[in-house]
């Protein structure tokens, strides 16, 4: 019984011992939950390194869900060193460095209960160089900014002071923050240009050069193509000279560059350009691979032009972006804060063009002179404009003369008087003075013609957006009786004195009335009705013939190809009309042609009228040889027709024929 109760007993405890032991366990888990730590709330960094000026984001960990609608505020221990700049609705704080340090930012409940917090240590990097420029060109009456490069920082930490030394030569303003300066030139001369740190540590200094602003010089760039080469190139230095001005021009060329490409260039920094200035003394220079960064440094400008490739230029939306990304460019890459921007507005083309582009306007001039009046006059409230260049303007009302539709050399490009309309047009547009009594005239020139270009330019920058008839000029006089020798010659650079150029290949090119060598005019029209090959420049450049003919005169020629395609074309003759005789008179007709060559390439010239004669040369190198044909009559209707093809012993592959030069003279 003893035992048994024993056995018992044992069991019963051994049951209250581990119901006990569960108890305590239970009671003890109990307890820890009903504690609430401090550490409730948590940063999700417990230590950080920052540079003074930097920006950082400390975010809490809330680890208690009873407490996470608790409100929480933030502090700092030291705010020279770290301040709290925002703090989001999580309660993410952005923690910005101010100073050199250690400080601790806290985040911490209203009531106290809850905190966590970051040590963050601060550090200041400071600049220890600064770059300028290594000279600077000011200029009086201007103002140029400089911005100091100071490396390792976006703004300098230092203190900094500016200097020049010799002073009085420039003034200046500075930006108290990024010590950027505005120099004003006062007089001109050369100072040295100083930056210091307040330390010492720190120094840079560039030589700043003043020029004289008012020094009298007019300086013209133009960032274009061939139309910038013939508006500004050939004759605006001649016009400038005659009126006492004193003009640099350059000329950023490209051929058919258009303002896509140039503000590309622009973006790249790209050498793509050929240089071409013109010096105070009329001195031209080319200078190949140039950037237009270096252009715009080579002078102090006071006018830069833009336009647009002429086949785009009555296309307003090609204008839209490139050129005002182009002006920005220029803008900020100028010295000269004065400089005024000019758009060259370009012309339509002949009425007998070929250009592909011509199609944009359904090959008619007209249309396609409007529209181009029209994009220029939008495109110049893209940018500060100072003014548009009316030179298309100017070519069309220089058509309504006498001269009609002869001012292209090719269909667009501009020949000799064309040119001369177009720098008359820049002449009133620079100088602000009427080209009108201008006493230059080119070399060549008919003095009827010259005062053409020159009322032609004038009317347009009166009236630049419309077509102004030139009533006065309606013709040339001219008896219709020819009865001194008449020179022609076959370029479409054609200029020489006493000689009439005959400046396109194309059909229905014309010399409207031509004149004697003493610039007379004869009341004779000359016309190509059936169209050459294109223009050659390889002809013999010394010779004896007794048409006495300068090298450009003989070295250049119309040709054509009677046997094979050449360029895509096939010519198998040439064919010229002269029309307005008024009588029964007879005429000699003596031709030149001459091109550098080997083989035979025997030229056939028949003259055709009331009669017809025909007459040969070997054109290959030929230096003395011309085939005159007498006794020409004109027919019923005052019309003289001249073919121009290869002869039977022509042994030309293509079966090359020229025409350099004519001579048409009267016979006793």
């Amino acid at each position: 019984f003893i035992m048994r109760v024993s056995r018992q007993f044992y069991r019963f405890s051994y049951v209250f011992l581990i119901f006990a032991a569960m108890l305590l366990a239970f009671t003890a888990c109990e307890d820890d939950d009903i504690e609430e730590p401090l550490s409730a709330v948590a940063l999700d960094l417990d230590y950080a390194h920052m540079v003074v000026g930097n920006e950082l984001t400390l975010t809490p960990l809330i680890r208690n869900f009873k407490t996470a609608s608790k409100e929480y505020q933030w502090a700092v221990s030291d705010s020279t060193v770290i301040e709290i700049v925002s703090v989001a609705s999580n309660y993410a704080a952005t923690v910005r460095a101010i100073g050199e340090g250690t400080a601790i930012a806290s985040i911490r409940t209203v009531d106290g209960t809850e905190e966590a917090s970051t040590t963050i240590e601060t550090n200041l990097i400071m600049e220890s160089e600064v770059r300028l420029p290594a000279t600077i060109t000011a200029y009086t009456q201007s103002i140029v900014n400089i911005i100091p490069d100071f490396n390792l920082v976006e703004r300098p930490v230092r203190n900094y002071t500016w200097s020049a030394n010799p002073e009085g030569i420039i003034s200046f303003e500075t930006d108290p923050e990024t010590y950027e300066i505005e120099i004003q030139g006062l007089q001109e001369g050369t100072t040295e240009l100083t930056i210091r740190s307040d330390d010492g540590q720190v120094v840079g200094s560039t030589k700043v050069i003043v020029e004289n602003e008012n020094d009298g010089i007019l300086k013209v760039l133009a960032i274009g193509n061939s139309f910038s080469e013939d508006a500004l190139e050939s004759y605006l230095y001649g016009l400038a000279d005659a009126a006492g001005e004193e003009i640099v021009i350059g000329n950023l060329y490209i051929g058919g560059a258009e303002l896509d490409l140039h503000a590309q260039n622009a973006a790249e920094n790209a050498g793509s350009y050929s240089y071409r200035k013109i010096d105070l003394q009329g001195n031209k220079n080319t200078t190949a691979d140039v950037a237009i960064s270096t252009a715009l440094d080579d002078e102090n400008w006071d006018y830069i032009s833009f336009q647009q490739v002429s086949q785009k230029s009555g296309q307003y939306e090609t204008f839209v972006t490139p050129l005002t990304e182009l002006y920005e460019y220029v803008v900020q890459n100028v010295d000269n804060s004065d400089t005024k921007y000019l758009l060259h507005q370009t012309w339509a083309y002949s009425e007998n063009s070929t250009h592909s582009g011509f199609v944009n306007y359904d090959n008619d001039q007209i249309q396609m002179y409007e529209s181009i009046v029209d994009a220029y006059d939008q495109a110049g409230d893209l940018i500060n404009t100072h003014s548009v260049v009316p030179a298309g303007t100017a070519i069309q009302n220089a058509r309504t003369s006498y001269l009609g539709d002869n001012f292209n050399r090719d269909g667009y490009h501009l020949n000799e008087i064309g040119k001369f309309t177009a720098a008359s047009t820049w002449f009133e547009i620079l100088f602000d003075q009427s080209v009108l009594g201008n006493s230059y005239v080119p070399e060549g020139f008919v003095p009827l013609d010259a005062e053409i270009a020159q009322h032609a330019a004038h009317e347009a920058v009166q009236n630049p957006m419309m077509i102004t008839e030139l009533t006065d000029y309606q013709t040339a006089g001219g008896s219709g009786v020819i009865t001194k020798n008449v020179l022609i010659d076959f370029a479409t650079s054609s200029n020489s004195t006493g000689w009439n150029g005959l400046t396109s290949f194309l059909e229905d090119a014309t010399i409207p009335n031509l004149k004697y060598e003493d610039n007379e005019f004869t009341g004779i029209e000359l016309t190509v009705t059936s169209r050459f090959n294109g223009q050659n420049t390889a002809g013999e450049t010394v010779t004896t013939t007794d048409l006495n003919m300068p090298a450009e005169v003989s070295g250049n020629s119309f040709y054509g190809n009677s046997k094979g395609e050449w360029a895509g074309i096939l010519v198998e003759k040439g064919v010229l009309k002269l029309s307005g005789f008024e009588s029964d008179s007879t005429y000699e007709f003596c031709f030149f042609g001459s091109r550098t060559a080997t083989d035979n390439r025997e030229t056939l010239y028949t003259v055709i009228g009331q009669n017809s004669d025909s007459a040969t040369l070997n054109a290959a190198s030929n230096t003395d040889e011309i085939a005159c044909v007498q006794g020409i009559q004109a027919d019923e209707n005052g019309e003289i027709f001249i073919e121009v093809t290869s002869g039977l012993n022509n042994d030309n592959a293509n079966g090359f024929f020229y025409i350099n030069a004519m001579r048409i003279a009267p016979e006793e």
